[in-house]
């Protein structure tokens, strides 16, 4: 998954659903970029869901864990 980034100021997000992600299935995640920051959605609740934010570190320990699954 490559990540754009969203607006400088992070009030505009530019959501990308993730390649391992279906119609059909229940797995179904989003990230968006801000400098500093990944924020990370479930795809099917987007208006007021909860959300996490990870700091680049922790995002990256997080891709590199999922991407060895």
């Amino acid at each position: 998954m490559t990540l754009t980034l969203s607006s400088e100021d992070g009030t505009t997000l530019e959501w990308v659903k993730s390649s391992y992600s279906s119609n059909d299935g229940p797995a179904c995640v989003e990230v968006a970029a801000t400098p500093g920051t990944v924020h990370v959605r479930d795809s099917k609740c987007t208006d007021d869901s909860p959300r996490l934010a990870l700091g680049p570190t922790a995002w990256a320990a997080f891709a590199s864990y999922t991407s060895a699954a």
